[in-house]
Formats: C-alpha cells, sequence, structure tokens
C-alpha cells in the first residue's frame, strides 16, 4: 500500500483497510481466473489500483453522483472508485460472466454497498449516469454512440456530464473527431512511476 497511501494520504482507516484487503484478494482470485495478466499480477497496486485510482485526481464526483463502469472485468476501474467513494453510486458491467464474479466477490467481502454488478451488454443497461468511465476498452468512435443515451440531463458536479477513460499511448487518431472538446490529462503529472508515462484520462462530456 505504499504507493497508495503516498499520493492518497487522506484515505480513512476503513478505505486503507479495504484497499489492503482488495490487494490480498486480486491474487487469490487470479490463482483461478485469469482477470490480470498472470505476468503483471505483481505490479497489482501501481498498475491496476492506483491507475484505476487516476481519475480521482482528474474529477471530484460529489455524493449521490452516478457511475457508470463498462467493460470493468475484474472491477477496474469502479471498485478502488467506489472505496474513494462510498457516497458514490458504481454500476460495473461486463458481458463475461466469470470477470464479474470475482468483481461481486470482492465488492460483497469488502463490504462495497454502493457497487451493483450486469452481466451483460451496454445495450442491456437501464438508467441514467452522470458519468460513464472506462479502462482502455474500445476507441472512442466506438464508444460514443454506445454511451450517449445513458449520460443524464441533470448535473450534479464541477466536470459536465460526459465519458471518462483511462487511456495509454498515442490518441490522436482516436480523439481527432472530439478535438474540440474532448480533454486529456496525463497521469505522469501526479504519478511519478515509470508506469504512468504514457498514461493517460481522456475526458469528453456528452
Amino acid at each position: 500500500m505504499k504507493f497508495i497511501s503516498q499520493y492518497f494520504p487522506e484515505l480513512s482507516e476503513i478505505q486503507v483497510k479495504q484497499l489492503e484487503k482488495a490487494l490480498e484478494l486480486y491474487p487469490e482470485w487470479n490463482e483461478k481466473i485469469n482477470v490480470i495478466s498472470r505476468k503483471d499480477i505483481e505490479n497489482l497496486e501501481v498498475n491496476h489500483i492506483l491507475h484505476s485510482l487516476g481519475l480521482v485526481k482528474f474529477v471530484k464526483f460529489t455524493p449521490g453522483t452516478r457511475v457508470l463502469d463498462l467493460g470493468t472485468g475484474g472491477g477496474l476501474p469502479g471498485i478502488p472508485l467506489a472505496i474513494f467513494y462510498p457516497e458514490v453510486q458504481f454500476h460495473l458491467v461486463d458481458r463475461i460472466g466469470k470477470k464479474l464474479k470475482v468483481a461481486q466477490d470482492i465488492a460483497d467481502q469488502l463490504g462495497l454497498s454502493n457497487v451493483t454488478i450486469q452481466h451483460g451488454d451496454v445495450k442491456e443497461v437501464k438508467g441514467k449516469f452522470d458519468f460513464v468511465v472506462s479502462r482502455a476498452v474500445m476507441p472512442l468512435n466506438d464508444l460514443v454512440p454506445l454511451v450517449k443515451r445513458l449520460i443524464a440531463p441533470e448535473m450534479k458536479n464541477a466536470v459536465p456530464n460526459g465519458l471518462i477513460c483511462l487511456k495509454g499511448g498515442d490518441l490522436t487518431g482516436e480523439t481527432q473527431k472530439y478535438k474540440s472538446d474532448v480533454l486529456i490529462d496525463d497521469l505522469s503529472n501526479y504519478f511519478k512511476e515509470e508506469f504512468f508515462k504514457t498514461k493517460k484520462v481522456v475526458y469528453l462530456p456528452l
């Protein structure tokens, strides 16, 4: 937990315990179901949990905000964000049932009452959300048409409702269509580890 505690000293004792428990549970589950690359599981804290919490550096969700985590897999970035924001509702969606089994178990063991989970396609999701978040699920051109209908019209946060993605590499081609609206924030502005040199938060109001 040294990296997370270093960058988020404001975490409560309960949140620290939940994150420490998550750091134990993911490797245990990974032995049974390949949720995270086997060679990358040793980098769980930085490359997955801290990376997920990178969204916190970009936007502060107000209590009552509703967030859809699309393509959550085993619960990333949704579960770390739900720990950080206990008064924000997170709905985790994925088409792969066995990975959602991991997310559900970890959410249950951590006592995250602000997490709901849905197995299926994004087209099956009902309701409205203030934000849709994703972690390199698909290019923006494919993602935007799928989630636009899910964004709530009324706003609760300082940042307008929309799509927030964690991505890496050169995004010039992918963001070209939205260049007048898209905002890209380098995670290297907040985290000094080598992993974050190419990692970005991509925000698009919808």
